[in-house]
Parts: structure tokens; sequence; C-alpha cells
């Protein structure tokens, strides 16, 4: 069935695709299978059913293409009988690419009326792709005025709303010009920039385009759309556009979609549930396609219409010409990484950039050549879906909650191939967590958060750090240590930042703020407070329950290393809230990983001490007394409850554990000086038991007294046997005669 040429040839038949029109390519050839017999003998009611729609589709774009003088449509029965089949097709199972050219003459050249106009223009719902010669042909009709403003405003609203199923661009990118020129229209200006941002390449700033913006923001204000564009063209060109604007992302342009996204989304599910209309878009792709939701169905690669008809050519011709550098390399044809890195610079990125997130080669495509349109192209693509279709701020979309998830675990595995956070993301997250009930996509939404980009601290903490913690509050314990480890990792992503980034020569070369040096200490600073905060108060409200605790103690294993391991100038201590409930936990983990973090606290002070006497200049950054303070308190409490059990008496923190005496006396525990020393201690008791049963087999009492001496130092190696390593290594730093008895271990011991 071969595709119709012009709009003008109206005896040709339209390319509608139905269940019967699955075999084309027997069809081609002539040959006809036994069942395609017994179909045509004896039609189905639903083919006679769809045969019928296909010729009174015809039938209607033939009325439309021949239409010539003004027709009111109350006195013409034939006009609304028409008008009605299209509408009803369209709705149903969109229109093929050969019916846009019609509808789109007729609609933009004032023939009919603007109520028939409006009504046409809302029907072009695709069925798969706008052929580009449509758009440019009805885009010529805006040159002579045919059609009203209130016409012309709703044909461009269609064009942004279709943008991604046009099947080439060349020949719009050539009209920007154009477009350009209806700035002027204060009603069509917020659209223009609309369409103008989607069009925008590197060559198309111009500085009398440059100065256009500018004047119009003189004469109109601060107005969104003219900042996208303005902040589009300083991004390719920063040379020309020397104002500052505003460096945050935001929603820039009005909502533009109107009936057309809901019909597209309709058409769309039917008619993967009854056959796959757009096969012919995808190269290689055989099998049925699942059966999802728009952002789904543009995760396959589109082949352009130039391509797809010689296909079969193209792969027959030459490696060589296939790398030709005369020509541009079409991304469907891109097989494996050889190619990639022969064609880098001669790739065509595919309009729908869905496509991009699931193609590992054009990720790597993004990592090398770090293309900044490719990234706006992608981050816009990412917002609009993310905005449409989340299935808690879209009222009647809880039904497509699974494949959400499958989306956004996808533009998650996109931000962890690239290292990066999406700014479109992190949009989204600020304006849906508010209204998220912690449960829906939980998985996916945390792992987002933890890719969530340096931003400043009054945004965060009012679109981030105060709605998560309402929902860490009111949550399960589970809910709380899955949004610990995703701050755990937000965290890390920022660390591992700085350290990608050390080789920038100097802060003011960073083009924003957020990510100096200064920048990101307040950040990370603000997000360690935070974190010891909620984790403070879920411990009181989970009992200090050790499966909460293990994951608190993570989060400061990063937080201990920073200076060392990141080279970032910061160092915080975890707060008594959670130092204390580690101390004094009954489970030896717990306080095993308290040792190892208190020992690499210890490394990272001592080291930043010694740097800091050794420089001669003053540095930027010095760590605050306060932290050396907090250090030797919790170090004091340390050694007091595990080593001196003196803890009652020397603990100095003001929420620490010191008491009178008389006080303790009153608990009737006869020994309560070593009540927390490495062997009474409640997490290390069991430990203890196992000891004496191995070093003394035949005393039954469990006389704990009996470790001392050298049995001591036995228990301690017994103890480092274990896997005790955090409190191996805390101890022979922290505790001087440890530290040089322990590398003499006792001959001839038994244990």
């Amino acid at each position: 069935m071969q595709r119709r040429q012009s709009s003008r040839s109206p005896k040709q038949p339209l390319q509608v695709h139905h269940k019967n029109q699955t075999d084309l390519s027997i069809c081609k050839k002539g040959g006809t299978t036994d069942s395609e017999k017994s179909t045509q003998n004896h039609p189905s009611p639903s083919n006679q059913k769809n045969d019928s729609k296909q010729d009174s589709l015809e039938q209607a774009l033939s009325y439309f293409e021949k239409v010539q003088d003004h027709i009111s449509l109350k006195k013409n029965s034939v006009l609304q009988k028409h008008l009605t089949t299209v509408e009803s097709i369209a709705l149903q199972r969109g229109l093929p690419p050969e019916g846009f050219g019609v509808l789109l003459n007729v609609a933009l050249s004032g023939k009919l009326a603007d109520t028939v106009n409006t009504r046409l223009l809302k029907t072009l719902v695709p069925a798969s792709v706008i052929p580009e010669t449509s758009v440019v042909s009805s885009v010529s009709w805006l040159c002579v005025s045919k059609c009203s403003g209130n016409i012309q405003l709703l044909f461009l609203r269609w064009l942004i709303t279709v943008f991604d199923f046009i099947d080439h661009k060349e020949q719009l990118h050539a009209l920007y010009g154009f477009f350009f020129s209806f700035l002027q229209d204060e009603k069509m200006c917020p659209y223009v920039c609309h369409l103008l941002y989607l069009l925008t390449r590197k060559e198309s700033v111009k500085p009398f385009r440059i100065r256009r913006l500018l004047d119009l923001q003189a004469k109109m204000g601060m107005q969104a759309h003219l900042q996208a564009l303005l902040s589009l063209y300083k991004l390719f060109c920063p040379e020309l556009v020397t104002i500052t604007l505003p460096g945050k992302m935001k929603t820039y342009f009005k909502n533009s979609e109107g009936p057309w996204k809901a019909a597209i989304n309709t058409v769309r599910r039917r008619n993967q549930g009854n056959f796959l209309v757009s096969q012919p878009l995808f190269l290689g792709t055989a099998q049925p396609q699942s059966r999802k939701r728009k952002w789904n169905t543009q995760l396959v690669i589109p082949a352009s219409s130039t391509n797809k008809n010689n296909l079969e050519e193209d792969r027959k011709k030459n490696c060589v010409d296939l790398y030709s550098t005369n020509k541009v390399f079409p991304v469907e044809q891109l097989q494996n990484f050889s190619q990639l890195l022969q064609n880098i610079h001669h790739l065509e990125f595919p309009s729908q950039m869905g496509s991009v997130l699931t193609n590992p080669l054009l990720l790597h495509y993004m990592n090398c050549v770090k293309d900044e349109s490719v990234y706006l192209r992608l981050y816009y693509w990412i917002g609009q879906t993310l905005q449409e279709e989340c299935s808690w701020c879209v009222a009647d979309n809880n039904q497509y909650e699974e494949e959400f998830k499958d989306f956004l675990e996808t533009v998650y595995k996109t931000e962890s191939f690239l290292q990066e956070g999406f700014s479109s993301c992190e949009e989204f997250l600020y304006k849906s967590l508010p209204l998220w009930d912690g449960f829906c996509c939980r998985s996916q939404i945390l792992r987002l958060v933890s890719w969530i980009p340096l931003s400043s601290f009054s945004e965060m903490k009012s679109h981030l750090y105060d709605p998560l913690a309402q929902l860490f509050f009111t949550s399960s314990l589970y809910f709380k240590c899955s949004v610990l480890e995703s701050l755990k990792e937000l965290l890390q992503n920022w660390l591992n930042w700085h350290v990608i980034h050390l080789d920038l020569e100097s802060a003011s070369q960073v083009h924003s703020l957020n990510t100096t040096l200064s920048g990101l200490v307040n950040m990370v600073a603000e997000l360690i407070h935070f974190v010891g905060w909620i984790s403070t108060v879920a411990l009181r409200l989970e009992n200090n329950t050790t499966f909460l605790l293990y994951f608190i103690l993570n989060f400061y294993e990063t937080v201990c290393d920073m200076y060392l391991r990141y080279n970032l100038p910061l160092l915080i201590m975890p707060p008594a809230g959670v130092f204390y409930p580690a101390l004094l936990s009954m489970d030896s983990v717990s306080l095993n990983q308290l040792c190892y973090i208190m020992y690499r606290y210890r490394t990272n002070l001592v080291a930043a001490k010694e740097n800091e006497l050794s420089k001669k200049k003053i540095l930027q950054f010095k760590f605050s007394s306060q932290t050396y303070q907090e250090y030797n308190q919790y170090i004091i409490a340390m050694v007091g409850c595990l080593w001196t059990s003196s803890a009652f008496q020397k603990d100095i923190h003001p929420q620490g554990l010191r008491m009178d005496d008389e006080l303790l006396k009153k608990t009737t525990v006869k020994e309560f000086k070593t009540s927390f020393n490495i062997v009474y201690h409640p997490a290390m008791m069991g430990y203890a038991v196992l000891f004496l049963q191995q070093a003394c087999p035949y005393d039954t009492t469990f006389n704990f007294s009996l470790i001392k001496g050298k049995k001591w130092n036995w228990y301690l190696e017994y103890l480092y046997a274990q896997g005790l390593k955090g409190l191996k290594v805390f101890i022979e730093s922290s505790i001087n005669r440890v530290s040089q008895a322990s590398h003499s271990k006792a001959e001839n011991m038994q244990v």
C-alpha cells in the first residue's frame, strides 16, 4: 500500500492502519496467504466497519480539499456530516499522515468560518507522524493573513503540542526568522517564544534577535517566556547576551496543549491495544510493542521518513558509504560503539528525545560531546512528561502508576549513567513532594532525590527538607530508613561532583554561585544538619531501634571522611541524640560502627590541624573550634565508658552521662562504674561470656572480674578476631597504653 504523494490527488487511497493490514510485505509482493484469502472471501464485521470508516474519511478529506467558497455550517448538512466524520475518526484512532495537509490548508485558508476552523484544528490528532511538508505548507497561509488571530494562535498551540510527532525539522528550522517576526504580537508572543525555544540552535542566535528580545523585555517587563529564550541564547552565546538572567530553571511557558494531549494519549492507548500503529516508524522492531503510554512509546528511536523508504538500500550499502562525512548520520542506524566513534560529529539526534534514555550509545555521546542543546531538549522533554503524567498530581491518572514507575526508573538510570542530576527532575520533585503520600512510587522518588543537583538552601529547605520531614516523622520505620539511605547517596553524589570539578582554576570561572566551594560547603553542611535533626527525632520515635541506627551511622561514615576522601574542608560531628544512643546500644554492630566513625573523625581532624599549621598563608576554610571541642567531649565519654570506667564522673558533654554518685547508688547496681566498659557493656557481654568459656573452661560462674591483666589483652585480641575492626582502630588510636601493648601479643596464648 503506497503512501499518498500529494494532498491534491484525492483518488489515491489513504494510509490507514488496522488489523487486517499486518502482512504488508506479502501484499506488496503480490502474494496472499490462506488466511488473507479467507478474510477477503468472508470479511468480518470489524473489517467491514474499518473499511467503511476509511471510505468515509477519504470522502471527507476529498470534500475539504475541494472547498472553494465560504460555507456556513448551519445551512450545509454535507459540511456537518464530513466535519463530524473527521472528528469521530480523529478522536478514535487518530489521523493518518496524509490527512494533515488537507485539513491544515482548509483551516488556515479562511474559506470556512472560525467555528469550523477551530473544530478542524482540534481534530488534528496524529496516529503516527505528521509530515513536515504539511506543516510548512500550512505556515505559508500565515503570510497572507487569511485566517483570524485566534486561529493563528490555536495553530501555534497545536504545533507546540505535536512538535515531537513531526517527522523532520530542517524546513521548520529554515522558517525560524519567520516565526521570530511574530514576537511583536503580544497575544502570540508567549507561544512563539515556546516554539522558538524548541527550534533554537546555536546558529539561530544572532545579535539583532538578542536586541529585539531585550527591546520586548523593556516594553513588556520581565516576562517568563522572554527570559526562557534569552537564557537559551545566553547558553549558546554567552558573549552576546551580557545581561544577568535568573540561573534557576523554572516553568517558563504556559500550558499550550489544549485538547490534543489527552486525545493523543487516548488514541495511542487504543491503537496499541489493537494493532501497532507506529510499526513503520521503528527500525528493527518487528515484535509487538508493549502497552505503554507515550513516554515508553517514545523510548524507541524513530526513523525519519526519508530514510525508512530506503532502509533496505541503506543496509546494502558499503560501510564506507555509511560512515560518509558528507552527510548526517541518522541515529537509527547506529548499532555499535565503533560507529559512534566514527560518526560522533555527524549524528542527528531523534525528534523524540525519550528514545535517548534507553540508548547507551546516545548516552555515551551526551557524556563525550556535552552538547548543551541536547541536554536542554532532554530536560524539557523529561520536565513536560513528569508534569503531565505524575500519578498523584494529575487527576484520574492512578491507573498508570506502574507505567509511571517504569518511566521514573528509566530517568534514574539515565542520571546514574551520566553521573549528574537533571534540573527538570529537581523541579518535578519540588512541585510534587508536598502532594506525595510517601507510598506511591516510593523507591523511584527517593532514588531521584539522591540526584538532586546543588542549589540554594532556601529552595531546598522549603521544597525538599520541609515536605520530606513531614513524611519522615509520620511514616513507618522502613520509610525512615529509605529516606536516610537516599540522603546518604545525595551527599555522596555532591561530594563526587566536587572531586570531579577540583580541576577548576578558580571559583570565579564557575557559572553558578551554587557550585563554588563556599556554596558547596554551605549546602553540604545544611544537609548534614538536617539529617542529624531528623535522625535524633526518629530515634526517639522508634525507641532507638538498631535497624534505624544502622542507616544513621552509615550516613555519618561518609560525613566523617569528607576532608581526606573528598578534599572538602568540612567536618560536622553527629548530634548527641545520635552519638549517645549508638554508644549505649545493645548491638555490637552499632558500637563497632561508632568506634570506626570516631577513628575516622580523629584521622581527618589531625590531618586538618597539621595542614592548617603547615600553611603559611591564611586558609579560606578552617574547622571551627566547636568541632574540635565536640570531638574531645565525645572521646572523653567513649574512653570513660569502654576503657577507664569513668564516664559517669568525667563526661563533660551537656547531654552526656555525668551523674552524681548518690544518684547512681539509688539504682542499686553494684558495679555501676564498670557498667559500660568493653567487658560489661550490654553490646559486648556476649563476647565476654564466649571468651570465658574458652579461656577458663572449668569456671562455670562466668566471673567477669577474671578478665584482667594478661586476660584483658587476650580478650582484646579475641574481640579483634571476631571482626570488630572499628573497635580495634579506635582503641589503638585513642588509648596510648593499648596502642603500644597490642602490638606485642602475649606468648603461648591459648584462647
